[in-house]
């Protein structure tokens, strides 16, 4: 019989923001380093870039993705068709990506993980975010999804089917009701400024996943970058917690490698989970050599107070 037990050990979870070309064989290297267990991805690997994508489904680690609105950028708009930098009555490179990454692309689907007593959902793909639904054609087209009601039908049923009561929702682009400030998880951070720029298909699932009993101690997600285009003072706000205690990550830290002169530097979100509930989270940068540059405590589980008598 499947356990249905939530997790018993310490999950050390990266999770790898926007990656936009960005990834090497180092990055590889350096999460072999950091000792981590399982490793997110939210997805904008590129434009439709199929080789780093197969670089991606090569990781040898346990891993889960979901596909952003850059992933489809020259498929999903007229516009971007113009551009298309291939023959698409040839070729298919939406469809390679897919192929390539297999069940860990988790967009529509569900990824159980045995080894950790855990269910990875994944939210809309090719999302760009808003209370709008753009990329709504290829979502017709590929997965029968016609409007963000069915949306959010569709990824509530992977959550229910979930193997396990422990269940990571992850997205390109986070859920509404984060905030509608610009520098909010979802803010909208361009003309006009504010707003709340999350999905609300996956808001919806999340609730009603909530709702059927679920443990969702993390929902993970991007696309809405760190570095804000109104002002420089500031970050965008990269963790909430809920009534709940359901923690919310955007992990969007653009450029995620950064280079002056010989050092390099390359960013994951590290995600402890503790027998199902996040305790910490860090976002951390590794140098040359793999060693650790720094480290930013973005969010610690508060320690109960010790009574005294």
């Amino acid at each position: 019989m499947t356990s249905q037990k939530t997790l018993l050990r310490t999950l050390k979870i990266a999770v790898v923001g926007d990656i936009h070309d960005q990834w090497e064989e180092d990055d590889g290297i350096a999460l072999k380093h950091l000792g981590v267990d399982l490793v997110l991805f939210v997805g904008d690997f590129g434009n439709e870039s199929v080789e780093l994508v197969r670089k991606i489904a090569s990781l040898d680690i346990p891993k889960a993705a979901v596909m952003g609105n850059h992933d489809a950028w020259y498929t999903a708009t007229e516009w971007g068709r113009r551009k298309c930098p291939y023959d698409r009555t040839k070729e298919d490179w939406v469809q390679k990506q897919l192929d390539l990454l297999g069940e860990a692309h988790v967009g529509y689907g569900k990824l159980d993980l045995p080894s950790f007593n855990l269910t990875v959902v994944g939210g809309r793909p090719f999302s760009w975010g808003g209370p709008e639904w753009k990329f709504a054609d290829i979502c017709r087209e590929r997965y029968g999804v016609n409007d963000l009601e069915e949306s959010a039908a569709r990824i509530s049923a992977e959550a229910k089917k979930a193997t396990y009561e422990t269940v990571i929702f992850l997205g390109h682009n986070g859920p509404s009701g984060l905030g509608d400030r610009a520098e909010d998880p979802c803010g909208k951070d361009w003309y006009p400024i504010g707003g709340d720029y999350g999905d609300p298909d996956l808001a919806s699932a999340i609730s009603q996943s909530l709702t059927a009993g679920k443990i969702i101690p993390l929902v993970t997600f991007g696309h809405m970058h760190h570095t804000l285009r109104h002002t420089k003072k500031m970050l965008r706000k990269r963790v909430f917690k809920s009534p709940e205690g359901t923690i919310y990550l955007n992990a969007a830290s653009v450029p995620r490698i950064k280079e002056n002169g010989r050092d390099k530097q390359r960013t994951f979100a590290i995600v402890s989970l503790e027998e199902g509930t996040v305790s910490q989270i860090a976002q951390v940068w590794v140098g040359n050599g793999f060693s650790l540059v720094s480290e930013e405590i973005l969010y610690q589980q508060p320690r109960p107070l010790v009574q005294t008598a």
